[in-house]
């Protein structure tokens, strides 16, 4: 039948799922922990980009810190994270991947969040403090809708890594559907390490899929909503300079 079809066969088996140990439970398993690692990383990071994006201080903070994120490689924070915990309980490895995930998913939502509240057109907030808005209301209601789409696109970078990257959890005697694939490797079973494959492929396209459609939603409501605003914007300005 072949390594494909053998890896579809354990994909279909419905004997495969159900239980602590099933394809359902490790999918999961996986979605859970990369999801919650990039909740707490928007937590930590929004804000920050948010106010580095909108004060214009401490700019150097977000440039290294997406430096560092691109330089370090995902496996590196994941085996130093890793490497004291290897044959400990399981929960530790749990905690130690998620660290990493949250380390990992920091750097594109904190570059992303800052380069599109700066990006905002100045000539439009200042519009928008000539009409008597506070600095607090010029970020909710004019900064942040305009760079909704750039902010939720850094969450898709950050999800979709978080996704391939949560396969490594397997390697300490985790879950997730890394779990398969080290198993496979354990079996030397050429079908499971496919089938491992093709859920983290397809968990990262519908991931994708996910946020892309965010990023669509966020994009014409910020156009509906700052259409107006910025048309009033506008005339406060012409009016001042008059």
């Amino acid at each position: 039948m072949g390594v494909l079809g053998e890896a579809l066969r354990f994909l279909t088996d419905p004997e495969r799922y159900g239980g602590p140990t099933g394809i359902d439970a490790r999918v999961v398993e996986h979605v859970l922990i990369s999801y919650q690692a990039v909740a707490v990383a928007a937590v930590i990071a929004l804000p920050v980009g948010l106010f580095i994006g909108h004060r214009r201080r401490f700019e150097v903070v977000a440039v290294t810190v997406g430096n560092l994120g691109r330089a370090v490689p995902s496996f590196g924070v994941l085996g130093i994270l890793f490497g004291p915990t290897l044959g400990w309980p399981g929960h530790i490895g749990y905690w130690a991947t998620f660290i990493a995930l949250v380390l990992l998913s920091v750097p594109p939502i904190l570059i992303n969040t800052y380069v599109g509240i700066k990006g905002v057109d100045a000539s439009v907030v200042e519009a928008a403090r000539g009409m008597g808005m506070t600095s607090r209301h010029v970020l909710q209601r004019v900064e942040v809708p305009l760079a909704a789409p750039i902010v939720v696109s850094g969450l898709r970078i950050a999800a979709v890594q978080s996704i391939a990257t949560a396969t490594l959890w397997g390697i300490p005697g985790g879950g997730g559907v890394g779990r398969i694939i080290v198993d496979g490797f354990a079996l030397r079973a050429e079908d499971l390490l496919l089938a491992g494959a093709m859920l983290i492929a397809l968990l990262a396209i519908a991931t994708e899929v996910l946020f892309s459609v965010a990023e669509r939603v966020t994009s014409p409501r910020a156009a509906r909503r700052a259409g107006p605003r910025r048309r009033l914007l506008d005339r406060s300005a012409r009016r001042s300079r008059r």
